[in-house]
């Protein structure tokens, strides 16, 4: 059961805000800041244990039932806000597009993760989802705070509503799986783990929902939050770290592909959204190798790798290699062809692991 102690997971990273606010114009500026604001307030939040007030989460009482609610803060700053849309009242075609949205996300998320790993949703004990659209004024990020998913509506200058792109949701949620299963701790090469097992999963979810194969994915992150204002396709990109936006207002994407390349810093949690470039590549390049679904090998070895009772929450990128090369080990066979594939994929990266990693036995 995920813990009361909550930290705020941001889609969108301070970085770019930050760039937003110095350079943008006086409107953009203005939506910047006042998002970098609340972020930072949240932020400050996180480190009391009962930071939120909403009451502890109810349960499922059947096995495997979605149960999805969605409120609206009719932008305020207030949480949940409104209930607009139940499991027994969803929304209907003709309703409001950020409330189908949300609806349809969460219930994505939540049947990917029950139709592949047999998961009962984020806590695998059927926890409730609950979102809040319409949260603020022209707030710029979508996050998840522990008990339920937040989405701003953006600026409309430069990001579009934040409940467009199902990956960012189904990324945001799976630090709900991620803080229930690994508590993998949010700073530094943990902390990027954290965001690139988020990015996995979120692009997991909106390649099952739409049919893709490792081919014809996209292997991009937050696809259609950009305006036409901005010179991008994304976010992030799983498949070339570093090439998802060049643009005089937000910058260039600073993600690195390989550990040469590894950013130092303090910032953003040092790091966290940048250096997830490196794991998300080695995820990429293994998932491209073993061609078909990515849900059925790759992601299947780094969802039981996230499991795994070797995964201490301050474990970095060379132990996590080692990790889900002994999976695939145990899961396929030690010195089968998906294990070589997983250690080349990271040695590609430039961490280098041997197929023949000693094998830990799954947590049960």
């Amino acid at each position: 059961m995920c813990s009361t102690r909550h930290s705020i997971f941001c889609i969108l990273p301070p970085h770019i805000l930050r760039a937003i606010a110095e350079r943008g114009t006086l409107e953009e500026r203005t939506a910047a800041s006042r998002t970098l604001a609340v972020d930072s307030t949240f932020r400050a939040m996180r480190a009391a244990p009962m930071a939120f007030a909403a009451p502890p989460p109810t349960f499922a009482v059947q096995p495997a039932a979605k149960q999805r609610t969605i409120y609206t803060a009719n932008n305020l700053q207030q949480l949940p806000g409104t209930a607009v849309a139940t499991e027994q009242n969803p929304p209907t075609a003709s309703a409001d597009a950020v409330i189908v949205e949300a609806f349809d996300g969460l219930g994505a998320t939540w049947d990917f993760y029950f139709d592949v790993f047999d998961r009962q949703s984020i806590d695998d004990e059927g926890m409730p989802l609950n979102a809040t659209v319409h949260y603020g004024n022209r707030y710029n990020n979508a996050f998840w705070n522990g008990q339920q998913m937040v989405f701003g509506d953006g600026d409309g200058r430069l990001f579009k509503r934040f409940t467009i792109a199902l990956d960012v949701i189904g990324h945001e949620l799976t630090h709900g799986v991620t803080q229930d299963e690994a508590q993998l701790q949010y700073m530094f090469q943990s902390g990027a783990l954290n965001e690139s097992m988020s990015d996995v999963f979120g692009s997991l979810i909106k390649q099952k929902k739409n049919g893709d194969t490792t081919r014809s994915a996209d292997w991009l992150i937050g696809e259609g939050l950009f305006t036409s204002e901005v010179n991008g396709q994304a976010l992030r990109s799983m498949k070339a770290p570093g090439t998802a936006y060049s643009d005089p207002v937000l910058g260039d994407d600073p993600q690195p592909d390989h550990m040469s390349k590894y950013v130092n810093t303090y910032d953003d949690n040092g790091g966290v959204h940048i250096n997830s470039g490196i794991p998300n590549r080695a995820f990429y390049l293994a998932a491209y190798a073993f061609d078909g679904y990515a849900w059925e090998k790759a992601g299947r070895i780094w969802y039981e790798t996230l499991r795994d009772s070797a995964l201490r929450p301050t474990t970095g990128f060379k132990r996590f290699a080692k990790l889900t090369v002994s999976t695939a080990g145990r899961l396929f066979g030690p010195g089968s062809v998906e294990q070589e594939i997983v250690a080349d994929a990271w040695a590609t990266v430039g961490l280098s692991v041997s197929a023949t990693a000693v094998a830990v036995p799954l947590r049960a």
